[in-house]
Order: structure tokens, then sequence, then C-alpha cells
């Protein structure tokens, strides 16, 4: 069975500061980075394994800016989180909280399989990183 493909896009006030800040708290490697010419993100693509997730400025200078908001502008809301997984949820945890990651649900052996944690990014995006893979589950187990 093929898996699917899906990239989320992402928009940060500061890009430039959330693309040093994704790499060093939960490991993201840039892949592809377009600068603008006035410290803006114009797309940057990073990865993680075979994840990925696509990013640029917060900007409401075209039409697909103007759908987007950070949370910060939402008083925090998110609309979408992000699931990530990742071979040991501790260690990956420590590191986000070694560089400023607001855990908000810490590291717990969950109900239906797998260890993870919630947290907050620099700009208040949430992720949720954890060993369970739905990828490797067969289908009628959730039934």
């Amino acid at each position: 069975m093929a898996r699917g493909k899906i990239i989320p896009s992402i928009r940060y006030k500061n890009c430039p500061e959330a693309i040093d800040w994704l790499a060093r708290s939960f490991s993201f490697t840039p892949h592809f980075v377009v600068p603008g010419n006035h410290g803006e993100i114009l797309h940057a693509q990073l990865t993680y394994g075979d994840a990925m997730i696509m990013l640029g400025s917060a900007h409401d200078g075209d039409d697909f800016g103007k759908l987007h908001a950070c949370p910060n502008e939402l008083e925090g809301k998110n609309t979408a989180s992000f699931y990530l997984v990742v071979e040991d949820a501790d260690e990956h945890c420590a590191q986000a909280r070694q560089h400023g990651a607001e855990i908000i649900i810490d590291v717990r052996d969950e109900d239906y399989g797998g260890r993870g944690y919630t947290c907050k990014d620099l700009e208040g995006h949430v992720w949720t990183f954890g060993t369970y893979d739905p990828w490797s589950v067969s289908a009628d187990a959730h039934v």
C-alpha cells in the first residue's frame, strides 16, 4: 500500500528564526529555503526523516497569505495541529524543552499505544510527537 503524502504548510511572523528553532528544538533539517529581499522567507521546506513541512513568513500580501493567521493573533488558538512519529518521545521532549518549547501535555503512555507529548512552538503552533505510528498498525485494530 502506498502511503499518502500530505505536507502541512505553516506561517510564522519571524520565519528565519522559526527555521532555526525548529531545527534545534525538533530536529528538522532545512531542505530548501527561498529568502526574500527584506529578510522574510518566501518558501521553505524542512524534513524529519521522510516527513516534510513547508513554511513561509506570515503576510497579507497575496490571496494565499490572507487566508492564514498565526496562533498568537488568535489568542493562542490553533485551527490545526501536527503529529510527527519519533523514535524516542522522552528524548525528543527533553530536547524541545531545553530549547524553550512550551510543554502542554508531558510525555506519557497513550491508551491507543505508543508514548508521546504535546507542546507549543515559539509562535504558539501546537505539535504532538510520539512513538505511535498509525502506518504500522492494521486498520482492523481500530475497528
